[in-house]
């Protein structure tokens, strides 16, 4: 029992864990009566350029709270900016990115409404500029703001212009020697005006852009159908699909490929992760249900460079249904797939909340996606609520190290909220064995 309490009060401290190695560190405390500062679709709630690494968060009076470390520090400074977001709206979640010359931009506080952005006013700082303009074209309706950075330090910024089961996908770039943003794409993955692509992004080791998407018929959520995929290897200008065949833009439902046939009403989540291999290969986590289960079940997507293939990870037992519309109260999160290869092997990484371990953050992890074994622990030893994953990408992708966004969050049903008090924010470091 000492031991227990003794190893629970390492984790709680920041002190590294040797038997599980992994590391936590305190920024502040951030809102927690809802899950908008943890939900997937943040792109990114955690950043890094060279040696620091940037977070940002809602804090109890819901203001927009950004701060830097040094990687490897326990140490944040932070800085309570002027911007306040409607925090109780779980969809007007805060989205940061570095640039490759060092500069931070941020986005904040969307669902269909105008665009917020603003960056620093120098490389490596904190203080922000005034909210600018991007384009200045299809702004007034921004949904889901997601940065992705290129290989060459340029950025990419995403976003859903409309509404839920009737929107459309925006694309824009950002040229860090103009310090200018030109739009790439208006609509390019189109509902036309019946439902909504909800989707998922991954960049290369080539620059190449995948990108995966589920239809929505309505803004039930029961309605989401089908995973699609296009893929991009000119920065975002054209689009093709995995066999290279060109697509004629815009994209729609008749024109999609379809990685996989998954029909409405089987409990098929939205707005989930993908990642790629250093071969450019997709590979796209979700859940779905069977149709002659109750039970819903994470699941991989994946290309092998010949077709399209499925695998399903967990062994779930506890079943539960997707209906209605706005942030719903799930059993589990939406998950992260983190990819990397090792000595000639695929390794993957799944990282998750369930109910049925007792809400923490836990990781699937398969040595060899070949073999698809997977194995299964947790990294935080208490609940973390309704949270769900996002993670640093950069330090990922250069060390394959994961830097993980943890705070205990609650959500209700619908736009709906908990009585919690304020949360640490905290970020989790796990390498893997």
């Amino acid at each position: 029992m000492q031991k227990f309490i003794t190893a629970f009060l390492l984790i709680l401290s920041g002190t590294t864990i040797a038997q599980t190695k992994v590391r936590i560190t305190t920024a502040g405390k951030g809102w927690a009566a809802n899950s908008v500062n943890a939900v997937i679709f943040r792109h990114n709630s955690l950043t890094s350029f060279n040696n620091t690494q940037y977070i940002a968060y809602y804090d109890s009076a819901r203001r927009l709270v950004i701060g830097k470390r040094l990687i490897g520090s326990n140490r944040w400074t932070l800085q309570t900016t002027p911007y306040t977001g409607n925090a109780t709206d779980a969809h007007n979640t805060i989205s940061i990115i570095t640039d490759g010359e060092g500069y931070l931009h941020i986005s904040w506080d969307h669902h269909n409404n105008e665009l917020r952005y603003a960056r620093s006013i120098s490389p490596g700082s904190l203080e922000l500029t005034g909210k600018l303009p991007m384009t200045g074209s299809r702004e007034n309706k921004v949904t889901y703001p997601e940065f992705y950075r290129l290989p060459n330090g340029n950025l990419l910024f995403l976003y859903r212009d409309g509404g839920s089961g009737n929107g459309n996908l925006m694309l824009n770039h950002y040229d860090i020697k103009t310090k200018q943003w030109s739009q790439l794409q208006n609509g390019w993955i189109n509902g036309e005006g019946q439902r909504s692509p909800y989707w998922q992004m991954a960049i290369d080791k080539a620059g190449t852009i995948h990108i995966s998407w589920v239809w929505r018929e309505s803004p039930d959520v029961a309605s989401n159908h089908d995973l699609m995929y296009a893929r991009s290897k000119d920065g975002g200008r054209t689009w093709e699909k995995s066999t290279g065949a060109q697509y004629t833009l815009p994209i729609t439902a008749a024109t999609a490929e379809y990685a996989w046939r998954i029909p409405q009403n089987s409990e098929l989540i939205n707005s989930t992760s993908m990642s790629t291999d250093d071969a450019g290969n997709p590979y796209i986590a979700t859940y779905w249900r069977d149709p002659a289960s109750t039970v819903p079940q994470y699941r991989l997507v994946y290309h092998d460079g010949q077709q399209w293939r499925t695998r399903q990870i967990s062994q779930r037992t506890t079943p539960f249904s997707l209906s209605g519309g706005g942030t719903k109260r799930i059993p589990i999160s939406r998950p992260q797939i983190l990819i990397a290869n090792k000595k000639g092997r695929v390794l993957g990484v799944l990282v998750y909340r369930d109910i049925e371990r007792n809400e923490k953050a836990s990781v699937a992890y398969c040595n060899d996606l070949r073999q698809g074994k997977w194995q299964v622990k947790d990294l935080s030893a208490a609940t973390v609520g309704l949270w769900e994953p996002s993670y640093d990408k950069e330090i990922w992708r250069k060390h394959n190290v994961l830097h993980l966004f943890l705070e205990r969050v609650e959500q209700g049903d619908g736009e709906t909220t908990r009585a919690i008090p304020p949360q640490p924010v905290q970020v989790l470091e796990w390498k893997i064995n």
